[in-house]
């Protein structure tokens, strides 16, 4: 970005919190959807310096943190296969799965590969007509585009060895059953820009309008968080609910009609399990009937598993927004992330490793000191 220093300049940043303690008059309770926008509030202290009475809950924005555990142990299984090279953004390789993750996996002699992109994948395909090329396909609207381009050329050059092993989740769902909960503190939300930069906010305003609260598109950067909360402070003190758009450089209401199109192509809406949370319906995104060819799971007749989650790790409390990292008994001891015990340690958007990296320690600790 070309002007990155004038989204975090801190006369700026104690001028909108000065607003922000201008302009609440009682406590408000507001989560960020998106794990990005966690990092950038806890690395920069942002929660910290609210006005009291303004609480920021970290929500389930992490795609990584919520691909359900059965999917991580179909891919671990799949790339321990000597004929598959499998491949995955990076942040996927030291996620826990029951018993193993895919770094232990390529530790041990498979064929484990990071891309940046799917169709890095598709290319290795083409290259390497005697194996099996398989592509964890996770992440919420955002990846969904570059991942149906990558099923897309695949069909049109007829590459026969080339799948994709689907974890695609929705935000909107996750919102509703957010406020459908029944220990639901969220009054409104800071919606992530980059999920909005492909969809738009049309999907939001029944959710708005339905259950009274206000959705506020956000970058990233901390002046964009201060300004997205102050903005959903405004609605909440006017007794309003709507959509607004914080991040105007990069978002419409529209969004991206082509990348829209490339997904309702290629993917279906499905229900989908979130990892920690349980089921959502019409959450996902699943291979429509057209490109079932491409689907790892029909491919490597992939059936279901018994799956166990560790016994100490409190991360779908953490996913909800109900209970914090420094909740958790084993943060920061048995769980770090070098030796991550759930998925919210080791993303680079997950909420536990945004309190690890920033030094946040439990309360005790910081008492006893």
């Amino acid at each position: 970005m070309r002007y990155l220093d004038e989204y975090r300049d801190p006369d700026l940043a104690r001028r909108l919190l000065a607003e922000l303690a201008a302009t609440a008059t009682r406590p408000w309770t507001i989560m960020e959807v998106c794990g990005g926008q966690t990092h950038t509030i806890v690395r920069q202290g942002i929660d910290e310096l609210l006005p009291p009475g303004i609480r920021m809950i970290h929500g389930p924005g992490c795609p990584v943190c919520v691909t359900p555990l059965e999917t991580v142990d179909a891919a671990v299984s799949l790339a321990a296969r000597p004929e598959v090279i499998f491949t995955s953004y990076g942040d996927m390789l030291r996620v826990p799965g029951s018993s193993s993750d895919l770094l232990q996996v390529k530790a041990r002699g498979g064929d484990v590969r990071v891309v940046y992109t799917p169709l890095e994948a598709v290319r290795l395909a083409e290259h390497n007509p005697d194996r099996q090329v398989v592509f964890f396909a996770v992440g919420f609207e955002t990846t969904a585009p570059a991942n149906a381009m990558a099923v897309l050329h695949a069909a049109r050059t007829g590459l026969g060895n080339f799948s994709v092993l689907v974890s695609h989740v929705l935000v909107p769902p996750a919102i509703t059953a957010i406020l459908d909960a029944p220990d639901n503190q969220v009054q409104a939300f800071l919606a992530a820009g980059h999920v909005c930069a492909v969809m738009g906010w049309t999907e939001y305003e029944p959710i708005a309008a339905r259950y009274r609260v206000p959705i506020v598109v956000t970058g990233f950067e901390p002046l964009d968080l201060l300004e997205g909360i102050l903005m959903a402070v405004r609605q909440l003190e006017d007794g309003r609910a709507e959509v607004t758009n914080q991040y105007i450089r990069a978002v419409r209401r529209s969004g991206n009609l082509a990348a829209q199109a490339a997904v309702r192509q290629v993917f279906e809406v499905t229900p989908r399990t979130w990892r920690g949370i349980g089921p959502i319906p019409a959450s996902g995104l699943a291979l429509s009937p057209e490109y079932h060819a491409f689907d790892a799971e029909r491919r490597f007749a992939i059936g279901p598993t018994a799956t166990a989650e560790h016994p100490e790790c409190i991360a779908g409390e953490i996913l909800r927004g109900t209970r914090l990292p420094t909740d958790c008994a084993a943060y920061g001891g048995a769980c770090t992330p070098r030796r991550p015990l759930g998925a919210p340690m080791v993303s680079s958007e997950g909420t536990c490793a945004a309190f690890h990296n920033a030094g946040r320690r439990p309360l005790s600790t910081v008492e006893e000191r």
